[in-house]
């Protein structure tokens, strides 16, 4: 199997993603990664899929991921049925943390259990 055919997972997340600026070489047993995301959570659903495949400190792949917007964590755009308190689980992996969005989008948001379908959210950075 071949390191690109191994990591080709991280590759097609990288494309739905629309990691900017992306190459990707083989050279002597190593897959040579680079690109931009968008946001740092993207970089590091990156970092995450590159782990779950080659272990926690892969030597088969080098990756070099910049970050587009370091000003925010995210931005994400509400879905129906969503909470701040669902969001803020999937960003920051606690419910609690929805205070801190909420304070993020006061421009947008003023009741935090008041949330509608596509408007934009920053995650912010904690």
């Amino acid at each position: 199997m071949t390191m690109k055919a191994k990591y080709q997972p991280v590759l097609d997340l990288g494309e739905a993603l629309n990691i900017q600026n992306g190459d990707v070489k083989e050279e002597n047993g190593q897959l040579k990664v680079t690109g931009t995301a968008n946001t740092p959570y993207e970089k590091n659903l990156i970092w995450d899929k590159i782990k779950e495949i080659g272990g926690e400190n892969p030597s088969d792949i080098m990756a070099d991921i910049k970050v587009a917007d370091e000003t925010v964590f995210h931005r994400h755009t509400v879905k129906s049925g969503e909470t701040l308190g669902k969001i803020a689980i999937q960003y920051y992996g606690k419910a609690a943390k929805y205070q801190d969005i909420f304070k993020a989008n006061s421009d947008i948001l003023k009741n935090p259990d008041v949330i509608h379908p596509d408007q934009e959210l920053i995650i912010p950075n904690l």
